[in-house]
């Protein structure tokens, strides 16, 4: 086998140089809505999404095709190409198009329409897809570093906005303290195990070689870096204020692809890597999953600002996503880890899905010097603008878990995870999921309200270009779409999971 096999990082090195490309090509654009630079990304990334989709149908169908690449590695051993890196993968790329289709009449009408900013969210991909395909310590923190720097820059690139320079500091102080604790943790493995290859940490912990009190310290420091950057409590304190705080597109950009990379490095690291630690993780991220369901829920109540709203549905909505991670392989069975990975994982898929629609639209009702972030912006919606309101309908619907929308049987395949264990303790975790979603659909609620049953506060016209409309459009029936034909993308993530946990 080549041990570089450049073609693991085949998606990174093509997204790279298109990022260069782009960020000079930009120079020579006269254009004042950047449309050639716009769509330079957008076609680049439609490569890259190309290249990410063969590779996963050749891994996908290995077996029929009888090549046996379920998995791939390069770089030395440092990347690993499997089902499960390729389908976040995808759905990153996928996520990062809409974004910017979203966020272009956006940062156009607030001076940030830019090739900076094309350039960095790009960049901020490929952190993202670097993290995704690690099989090394050192290769997960360039990748989280990568992308995170990327987002700091992007959060302060209104540079005479107090506000949005505000919540980059809070973002970037409280990023750098995250990033210590994930590389102290990853560090401290280091020393326990005396490699830095994820597969080698799994096999020293199994053969039990390793200084089980320094591993436990470790494990507790990643596990902080990893809830950090997923968002949950207690390590939420950055969610509200940076939401809030950054300009709505970018605050997408934070909600969307980073999620997707946490996701993955989650996996990489807790079950590829440190499974023989299993129970001592187990217990952390169920006390992580439990606090986020009654803080995000409850906070959230209590907010007037839709961003900020937002923000705490999304630690909500994560700690919900948690708990699909908790069943682990115990005693060889990896059945329960595979239906809790697989169902996390489509909730994870769905919910992204989501946030684009949500955000999106408080981008097409924004405008020059108003920003709709307001609960009461929302008002009368469904006189002034019928299909919005309709739109923002199905969002709400599936935040709350309301059928026939995804977010219904997202959270139902999560709560069957746990029950199809016949463990009392994950079906008592199952009955307080319940409880907690129930007041977590009050507040959803009443953003409906607000839009169909209260008066409208002005008559202005609500307009938009058309290409991001027409997206809003297809954005919304994927919601109730999936919710009404979920199988497909449920056994696609079935199948990418369980390929890859038996790699």
């Amino acid at each position: 086998m080549n041990p570089m096999n450049w073609l693991v990082v085949q998606p990174e090195i093509v997204l790279l140089v298109m990022a260069c490309v782009v960020a000079l090509a930009d120079l020579f654009v006269k254009d004042e809505q950047r449309r050639p630079t716009f769509w330079l990304a957008q076609l680049s990334l439609a490569v890259v999404a190309f290249i990410q989709v063969d590779q996963l149908q050749a891994m996908m169908h290995a077996e029929e095709l009888k090549t046996g690449l379920t998995s791939m590695y390069g770089m030395q051993q440092m990347v690993v190409a499997d089902p499960m890196g390729r389908l976040l993968a995808v759905c990153a790329t996928l996520t990062l198009m809409a974004t910017l289709a979203y966020a272009q009449p956006y940062i156009g009408a607030r001076e940030m329409l830019k090739g900076e900013f094309f350039s960095l969210s790009m960049l901020s991909l490929l952190g993202v897809l670097v993290m995704l395909s690690a099989n090394n310590f050192l290769v997960v923190y360039l990748g989280l570093e990568l992308m995170t720097l990327s987002l700091y820059a992007l959060v302060a690139l209104r540079r005479d906005h107090a506000v949005s320079t505000e919540a980059a500091m809070k973002y970037f102080v409280l990023g750098a303290l995250a990033s210590g604790f994930l590389l102290y943790g990853m560090s401290m493995m280091y020393g326990a195990t005396g490699t830095l290859e994820i597969g080698g940490v799994f096999d020293v912990i199994q053969a039990g070689r390793a200084n089980r009190d320094v591993l436990t310290f470790g494990l507790v420091f990643i596990v902080a870096g990893l809830a950090f950057k997923l968002g949950v409590v207690p390590f939420h304190m950055w969610v509200p204020d940076v939401y809030q705080g950054a300009p709505t597109a970018v605050t997408l950009l934070i909600a969307g692809a980073p999620k997707l990379a946490a996701f993955g490095i989650t996996i990489r690291l807790l079950h590829e890597g440190m499974n023989g630690l299993a129970r001592d993780w187990q217990q952390m991220l169920i006390v992580l999953a439990v606090a986020s369901l009654v803080i995000g829920n409850l906070a959230a109540i209590a907010q007037t600002n839709l961003k900020r709203l937002l923000a705490y549905s999304t630690i909500a909505q994560l700690g919900f996503m948690l708990l699909g991670l908790t069943p682990t392989v115990v005693g060889g069975n990896t059945v329960s880890a595979a239906n809790g990975y697989s169902s996390a994982l489509f909730y994870l898929i769905t919910y992204v899905l989501t946030t684009l629609a949500s955000f999106g639209l408080i981008m097409l009702l924004a405008r020059q010097g108003f920003e709709a972030e307001e609960i009461k912006d929302l008002a009368g919606l469904g006189k002034r603008s019928p299909w919005m309101a309709g739109v923002m309908l199905i969002v709400m619907f599936s935040l709350a878990g309301i059928p026939p929308t995804v977010g219904f049987y997202a959270k139902l395949a999560v709560l069957q995870s746990l029950i199809t264990t016949n463990d009392p303790a994950y079906i008592t975790l199952a009955v307080v999921a319940v409880v907690l979603s129930l007041i977590g659909a009050f507040y959803y609620l009443r953003v409906v309200k607000v839009m169909y049953f209260d008066e409208p506060t002005e008559s202005v016209q609500i307009v938009g270009p058309a290409g991001a409309r027409a997206l809003l459009a297809i954005n919304g029936a994927a919601v109730l779409a999936l919710g009404l034909l979920p199988s497909g993308l449920m056994g696609l993530c079935r199948d990418a999971i369980v390929k890859a946990l038996a790699t």
